[in-house]
Order: structure tokens, then sequence, then C-alpha cells
């Protein structure tokens, strides 16, 4: 008997990643990366960098407006469940104020008083904006991502702690190999390393 011994698919390259020493020689080469059109990278430290995104020439998050739409659909859905509750759904009703003798109107309001809905869309408005803004992190981050090929560098994890690591992607259009990682030693990176997937 004998067993099937073909060796493993190889892997492709996800990254060039470099390691730098300190935060102003991150932030510089990361305007460099910037000025030079890369924008399939990212820049890990164990800290957050002023002014790491204008280096990196990130734009606003879309964030934003993922919790803008939970917040109008919030509002849609308090107004549209109290609404149906207080004048619909007496509509629905109204059969069994015919056998009792008796109206289902509320304290003489009108069925559809909007002022004492306010509290209802203010707390709806805000949970469904959390939810946007949680939701929408995560699908624009693309998590959660139970691997990540970063992980698998010794280099890399030295982010975590005490080093400052900007990995260009092998999607990037303007990625090589070869090119990518000379250019990140000519930026002053301490380690280059190229990252499998």
């Amino acid at each position: 008997m004998t067993l099937n011994s073909a060796a493993p698919p190889p892997c492709e390259t996800f990254a060039v990643m470099g390691v730098f020493a300190d935060v102003p020689a991150v932030f510089s080469a990361a305007e460099q990366c910037r000025d030079e059109g890369f924008t399939k990278w990212d820049v890990f430290s164990p800290f957050p960098i002023h002014g790491i995104n204008e280096a990196m020439g990130l734009k606003a998050s879309k964030v934003a407006y993922v919790m803008g739409t939970g917040a109008i659909l919030g509002v849609a859905t308090a107004v549209i469940m109290q609404g149906w509750t207080a004048a619909g759904a007496d509509i629905h009703i109204s059969w069994l104020s015919q056998l009792s003798g008796y109206n289902v109107n509320t304290a003489g309001k009108p069925l559809f008083a909007w002022e004492q809905f306010l509290p209802v869309i203010f707390e709806l408005g805000v949970l469904f904006s959390a939810f946007g803004a949680l939701l929408g992190m995560l699908a624009l981050n693309g998590l959660p991502r139970h691997h990540h090929p970063l992980m698998t560098s010794e280099h890399f994890l030295s982010c975590s702690d005490d080093g400052f690591v900007i990995a260009i992607e092998a999607a990037d259009p303007k990625f090589d190999e070869q090119e990518t990682s000379s250019y990140l030693k000519s930026l002053g990176a301490t380690h280059v390393e190229v990252v499998k997937s």
C-alpha cells in the first residue's frame, strides 16, 4: 500500500513587509509609499500614530454613512411601529369595541400623536445607529477573519511590542516582489520579508 505523497501546492505571495525602527521612520516611509502611488498597503504599530491617516492618504471612513442609514432606519421603524399600534391597530380591534360597547380611545388623544412617540424614536435611532457602527466596521474591515497571512511572520508580531511595519500587498497594481522589497529597503526598513499566503 503506497500513500500519495504529493507536494503541497505552492504558496502565493501575499505581501512584502518592511519593519521600521521608530515612529519618524515609519511615518516618513508611509508618506513616500503614498506618494509612490501604492493603494493596497497598511501600517501596523503598537500604538496609534498621530497623523498617520493623512500620511497614508486615507479618505474619511464610510462607517459614518452606515451609522446614518441605521439611524434613519431606526427612526422609520419607531414611527411605523408606534403609528400602527396607535392608529392602525385600533382599526383592526374595532370589533372588540363594538362587542364591549366601549371605544378604545386612550385619554382622548388623537390616534397618531407623534409627540408621545419621541422617546422611542430617539432610542431606536440610537440603537440602530450603534448596530450600524458595529456591523459596518466589521464589514468594511473584512472581519471576522480567522487567519491573516501576516500573523505567520515573527517580525510582524513585533508590531504588538516595539516594531513598526509597512505591508504592501501583492494585490496592489504597482506590486512587484523584487522592486517592492528594494523600495522598502531604500525607505529605511531594518528588515524586509516576503509573506506567503
